[in-house]
Order: structure tokens, then C-alpha cells, then sequence
């Protein structure tokens, strides 16, 4: 297993104990993990390919399922047109 997958497991469980917390913590605890997982992922990628880098995305997306709910209600918003 290369570092970049322990680090990917580290993160999973990281995100996991977070999860069992309080939930105040839940959305500050969100943008750490996204800013600390966006640059793992791309380390994943370049050392395991791109079938592994998307296995770990899936997982990543299964924890932080509502921020990226979220992403995307934003990104539909955006294209429509006000309400006349």
C-alpha cells in the first residue's frame, strides 16, 4: 500500500470520528476535510492511476455527500433565469 492510500485511509477516518461528534462541529470540520482532501486525492491519482483516484473520490463524496449537494444546487441556480 503506498503512503498516499494510508493517508487516504487516515482521512476516511478522520472523517468517520468527526462524524460520530457533535454536530456543531460537522461544517467547520467539512471545509478542513475538503481543503485537506482535494490535494490528496490528486496525490492518489498520480501515484495509483485513475481507477483508484475515482474509488477514493466515491468515498470521499459518500462522506461529504451534503457539501456537494449543496455544490450542485448552487451550480443548477446560477443558469436560471429570474422569476418575472
Amino acid at each position: 500500500m503506498t503512503l498516499s492510500l494510508i493517508f487516504a485511509c487516515l482521512w476516511a477516518l478522520l472523517a468517520t470520528l468527526i462524524a460520530i461528534g457533535p454536530s456543531r462541529w460537522h461544517w467547520p470540520a467539512a471545509r478542513v476535510l475538503i481543503v485537506l482532501g482535494v490535494p490528496l486525492l490528486g496525490w492518489v491519482t498520480y501515484e495509483n492511476g485513475p481507477i483508484v483516484g475515482l474509488l477514493v473520490l466515491a468515498g470521499g463524496i459518500s462522506v461529504l455527500r451534503w457539501p456537494v449537494i449543496f455544490l450542485f444546487r448552487g451550480l443548477r441556480g446560477r443558469g436560471r433565469k429570474p422569476a418575472e
